[in-house]
């Protein structure tokens, strides 16, 4: 059987794949807009990773759901209805708020400017999905993505998720998200897109 036949196998994230899975997450986010904005520049490689391996080990797999493909060279982190991940953010507030450094300000203002497009009712959320730059265009991101999405429509819910990078914005819609608002950023902050998946 040919190799570029077979889809990637997709799993839930265990333990030994968090090192390679937070290393995806860095370097997938090592330029993206939004965090660009929210965190600060000095030692920005370094912030985004701790952000990133909190948000991942902290939240992600103890309140939400973590799939991964390629040994962690793709990975999507959801959150889920009905749990409430606000104990873990107050503890972790101070250190995300140190890793902001001298954009904390922006990130709070960037928070508000979104609230009133964020969804009131139950949902699947997507909080961040990243390919590894070399693992690229093998269709490794929206498998990653399908698990999600499948348990979000099994439970009949709407899955979210926001995106300040205009190129993934069809990617998405090929998904079945349809954009809800489109924001741009206080500060000379980005330009960010909210979208949303009803269950069929």
């Amino acid at each position: 059987m040919p190799q570029h036949q077979s889809a990637p196998s997709v799993r839930p994230i265990t333990d030994a794949d968090v090192p390679t899975a937070v290393d995806t997450l860095a370097r997938a986010f090592a330029d993206y807009p939004f965090t660009r904005h929210v965190i600060a520049a000095d030692g920005h490689e370094e912030r985004i990773r701790r952000y990133q391996e909190l948000c991942l080990t902290r939240i992600g797999m103890v309140y939400g759901r973590v799939w991964i493909a390629a040994g962690g060279r793709a990975v999507a982190v959801w959150a889920i209805p009905g749990q409430d991940p606000s104990p873990a953010f107050a503890e972790l507030g101070p250190i995300l708020g140190n890793l902001a450094g001298d954009r904390a300000a922006m990130a709070a203002a960037a928070d508000a400017a979104m609230a009133p497009y964020r969804p009131q009712e139950p949902g699947w959320f997507l909080e961040t999905v990243a390919t590894a730059p070399e693992a690229q265009g093998k269709g490794l991101g929206s498998a990653v993505l399908v698990p999600g999405i499948q348990e979000a429509e099994r439970a009949g819910c709407p899955a979210f998720l926001e995106t300040s990078d205009e190129t993934n914005v069809q990617f998405y819609e090929r998904l079945g998200f349809k954009t809800t608002a489109d924001v741009q950023l206080p500060d000379n902050g980005p330009r960010t897109w909210c979208m949303r998946r009803d269950p069929r």
